[in-house]
């Protein structure tokens, strides 16, 4: 099987797992664990995007796959960023073959392009989300990611929701963690670019 055929494989999958319809309330202990810690944090004292998640063990993920994308000294630039930062649990969702092809050198690209799916250039806390959100009406409010696809965000029932570009959707936890080099708002679900 050819390294194309791999990753196309790869995506496939990834791309079924993140289709599957949740429950109508899919949040996990880890992810409110991860939320209750993320909100409670202490660790707002000038530390970037990258120290935030590496001082959380509910992001240890998310953190290795930004060390295996490359992505550590990009998210500990000056930004700002918004971060959309899925939890364990949310990666967790994605089948562990998946997962480890994407860990892998021969999947690095593919996993850039998600990680970076979850990045906004700027920093938007979650009033001014909200406020957007509103003001774009039923349509919801469109996001341009650092990947360059864009994202929609919707409110349901007084959370926000972000619908990747295969319609899967994804759960805001928590909210307004800072850092020096931007904010982190805490998700369910891994989305997808395509």
């Amino acid at each position: 099987m050819t390294k194309f055929s791999l990753a196309l494989a790869s995506a496939a999958s990834l791309a079924l797992v993140a289709c599957a319809e949740p429950a109508e309330d899919t949040t996990t202990t880890e992810d409110t664990t991860a939320a209750d810690s993320m909100t409670n944090s202490t660790v707002t004292d000038g530390g970037t995007i990258v120290e935030v998640a590496q001082d959380n063990p509910d992001f240890s993920t998310l953190v290795s796959a930004v060390t295996a994308a490359d992505l550590g000294a990009t998210l500990s630039g000056t930004g700002p960023f918004t971060v959309f930062a899925p939890t364990n649990a949310a990666f967790e969702k994605i089948p562990q073959a998946s997962r480890d092809e994407l860990m892998s050198e021969a999947g690095k690209a593919d996993l850039s392009g998600i990680l970076t799916y979850h990045v906004v250039q700027g920093e938007t806390d979650a009033a001014t989300l909200t406020r957007a959100i509103e003001a774009a009406g039923t349509e919801g409010h469109t996001l341009t990611t650092v990947n360059g696809a864009t994202l929609t965000a919707t409110l349901e029932g007084g959370k926000v929701m972000l619908t990747d570009a295969a319609g899967n959707r994804s759960t805001v936890t928590a909210t307004d963690v800072d850092a020096s080099n931007g904010v982190i708002h805490v998700i369910d679900t891994v989305l997808m670019p395509s």
